[in-house]
């Protein structure tokens, strides 16, 4: 009798649709606007920047604004990062040796560890579960800088 039911229950597993996650992107405000990105879609555009300007909302569908970098982590970077440019550094050097000075990407990762972005990484891991292409939005052209967004996109996919 147990033997049928085993039978019936892997038929029907069989016969299930394969679980398709959505697909996840991380791009900048700039490459938006300025359609300098090829999204799918219907790609959902997550803002993830602690402090957005009024006009950034207008270029995303929502901002997480607890998986910015802590408020006080940036202020120090935004110092730091000034301080190599008053030395003669270009923006983006500056911008890169201020992140790996302050250890930037380690402190973001502790960050993330919190209940208020563990909350919203959740939530993002539930759209892209439910098959919802995201595309993680911020401000920094990851070209030639480092950003938090690319270390977010990495933890989210390996949630997934």
């Amino acid at each position: 009798m147990c033997h049928g039911i085993f039978e019936r229950l892997l038929l029907s597993l069989a016969c299930q649709r394969p679980f398709v996650p959505g697909e996840l992107f991380d791009t900048y405000v700039a490459a938006l606007q300025h359609d300098l990105v090829d999204l799918p879609a219907g790609t959902r555009h997550v803002g993830v920047v602690r402090s957005p300007t009024p006009w950034f909302h207008g270029a995303v569908d929502e901002n997480r604004h607890e998986l910015g970098p802590p408020q006080d982590l940036l202020e120090e970077f935004q110092a730091r990062e000034e301080s190599f440019k008053l030395d003669g550094m270009c923006e983006e050097g500056a911008h890169n040796a201020a992140w790996e000075e302050l250890d930037f990407e380690q402190r973001y990762c502790e960050h993330l560890t919190s209940d208020e972005a563990e909350a919203a990484m959740n939530d993002l891991v539930s759209l892209l579960q439910a098959g919802e292409d995201v595309a993680l939005v911020c401000y920094e052209n990851t070209d030639q800088k480092r950003c938090h967004r690319t270390t977010l996109r990495e933890e989210l996919r390996s949630l997934v």
